[in-house]
């Protein structure tokens, strides 16, 4: 009798060791990325749906914050900023999100002066490095969507960083010359490149269906799927075409509405948004290891026995991505 009594002790004991063991395994099997976004958001169109998108998304990422940059089309560093302040504010998230001005001008005119206090970008640039450098077991995903310029300051500034990061950027007409997020900042992809970061580019190839230029959605499916769709904000934005918006889904509808602006082309890339899609699901990409290329002027030369290799992303899901976008607008609107 005292035997099995023992052995019964035996067993709860061990079922109760396993328990937590297994939970834990499963509770790992499902860690967020913790991301940090360098946008230039008042661009376009995409920028907003790459921030809502990582928003939408509070199971996948972990958004440490967001810093800007400013390139041409944006109304200035200011501009960037604004943009990126109400697609926060629409998901009530500027408590829990922090944003940061960066880069006005270019890595070649801002380096001469890193070490001085109060140079162009450094309130961004501080940033990156703090978080950088917070990381043990994992690393920080930077999410530069726009140029590199925040990017190469901080690892200019703050070496160490370089192993405690990985960035995948969308940039690059890569085999190809150009594309505006490279040609707004040419200086700043070489120093990135070959600093050895871990460095991903997510080809942007204008007019080819292998390109995030290819992952395009129209005005009239915009409307249909985002308007009156998502979170509702307990606060009031001005949108940068005016009007008063506080959900996400319907300031997206007004976006393609004003679509004229850009001029009126049918449909519209949602370039920076894929970036974001494919870190949820690499599946939704193509993926190669290439040693890595440089670039000279705004062309990439390749260097074949180049033993630091960079990854190359292409052949996007359009589908899948855009399809996963509208289910999550569905997902997170308040029951009527």
């Amino acid at each position: 009798m005292v035997k099995n009594i023992s052995i019964c002790l035996l067993a709860l004991f061990l079922l109760a060791a396993c328990k937590p063991t297994s939970e834990k395994a499963k509770n790992n099997s499902v860690k967020k990325l913790k991301i940090l976004i360098d946008t230039d958001a008042n661009n376009e169109l995409d920028d907003q749906h790459a921030l809502a998108y990582a928003f939408l998304n509070p199971d996948v990422f972990d958004v440490l914050g967001v810093t800007v940059n400013n390139t041409a089309n944006g109304f200035g560093i200011q501009g960037q900023y604004d943009e990126a302040e109400r697609i926060i504010t629409l998901f009530d998230l500027g408590e829990k999100v922090p944003l940061f001005m960066g880069a006005d001008k270019s890595y070649e005119e801002i380096a001469p002066s890193i070490s001085q206090p109060g140079f162009d970008g450094q309130p961004a640039v501080d940033f990156i490095i703090s978080e950088a450098m917070k990381m043990k077991d994992e690393k920080l995903v930077l999410v530069p969507i726009g140029k590199l310029t925040n990017i190469a300051l901080a690892i200019l500034k703050e070496p160490k960083i370089i192993d405690k990061v990985r960035v995948v950027w969308l940039g690059g007409n890569y085999p190809d010359p150009g594309e505006y997020n490279l040609e707004n900042d040419i200086s700043s992809v070489n120093p990135v490149i070959e600093s050895g970061v871990e460095f991903e580019m997510v080809t942007v190839r204008y007019g080819e269906p292998s390109g995030t230029a290819s992952v395009t959605v129209t005005p009239a499916e915009m409307d249909a799927h985002m308007k009156g769709a998502g979170p509702i904000s307990s606060q009031t934005i001005t949108g940068r075409h005016g009007g008063d918006f506080n959900r996400f889904g319907d300031y997206s509808a007004h976006l393609f509405a004003k679509a004229e602006m850009y001029g009126n082309p049918p449909s519209r890339a949602l370039f920076d948004m894929v970036v974001l899609a494919i870190l949820k699901n690499e599946k939704w990409g193509q993926k190669q290891e290439i040693p890595a290329p440089k670039l000279i002027g705004t062309a990439w030369e390749e260097q074949p026995d180049n033993q630091s290799k960079v990854i190359i992303w292409e052949n996007f899901n359009r589908d899948a991505i855009v399809n996963d976008l509208f289910e999550l607008m569905k997902k997170t609107s308040p029951e009527k």
